[in-house]
């Protein structure tokens, strides 16, 4: 089971939210405030982030992971509900949605992949993301986080300079350690390729990407060109992080795609 905040209706559908790579339940918790009235909200803490950490090693694989999902979800009494996924908790949404669509009601995939598509890529990144596990064991979470919101993929988040305060006060509260684990067990590399099983996807899923990441929107409508129950939507003046960029937009499109009634 997964460290988890439950809050909102009891009667109303369930979000599961999964946050992306060093974040934890606590980005959510803006987003579950305009939502709580309306749905039942879960925010989990994901394997080497937040409290979630100590970990056996399966734990920190996209198997090990959504065997914890599920054993949090029965804990829970839930049998189906949405997954909400932003980044890397994108990746683990569609794999959840792939590998147990009997549990998921819809799918809702934020700035997410199915993976990289040959062995070629995924050698190329696992040795990207081991030498970052190395530095982050290395040198700590000052250096290692000044390195991450330097990429290009994070520029349109400069443009809110209180959210990047407050998300990178959150960010340290992890173990550089623990983020070592997630990034060699989670890691886009280590992730099996999931390109080939979307034509067959069960559940209805709606893929998000901001306008300005020009990346994940290209990847958001390869997704829908191959899976016929997927769909993207492009958020006007967003980048990578939806949620905390245009909030109200998101919270739109969650509406939108999950009747509350």
């Amino acid at each position: 089971m997964l460290p988890n905040v439950t809050s909102g209706t009891e009667s109303g559908p369930v979000l599961l939210f999964l946050h992306g790579f060093m974040g934890s339940s606590e980005d959510w918790t803006p987003i579950v405030s305009r939502l709580k009235d309306r749905y039942r909200c879960v925010r989990v803490d994901l394997p080497g982030h937040g409290a979630a950490t100590g970990r056996t090693e399966d734990e920190y694989t996209m198997d090990g992971t959504c065997r914890a999902v599920i054993d949090t979800l029965d804990a829970l009494g839930i049998s189906r509900c949405t997954p909400v996924g932003y980044s890397m908790g994108g990746r683990t949404a569609l794999y959840f949605g792939i590998h147990h669509p009997e549990r998921c009601d819809r799918l809702l995939l934020e700035s997410a992949s199915p993976g990289l598509a040959t062995a070629e890529a995924r050698a190329a990144r696992r040795a990207v993301d081991a030498d970052r596990a190395r530095r982050l064991e290395r040198d700590g979470m000052e250096a290692f986080l000044d390195d991450w919101y330097q990429l290009p993929l994070f520029a349109p988040l400069q443009r809110h300079p209180d959210y990047v305060e407050a998300m990178l006060e959150r960010r340290h509260r992890n173990e550089a350690h623990e983020l070592a684990r997630s990034l060699r067990g989670m890691g886009t590399g280590q992730q099996p390729s999931l390109w080939e099983r979307l034509p067959a996807l069960q559940v209805s899923t709606l893929a998000l990407a901001g306008a300005l990441d020009g990346k994940y929107v290209r990847i958001a409508r390869q997704m829908a060109a191959n899976a016929p129950r997927l769909r993207a939507r492009i958020i006007e003046d967003a980048g990578h992080v939806i949620h905390a960029e245009r909030p109200t937009q998101f919270i739109d499109a969650v509406e939108g795609f999950v009747p509350s009634a």
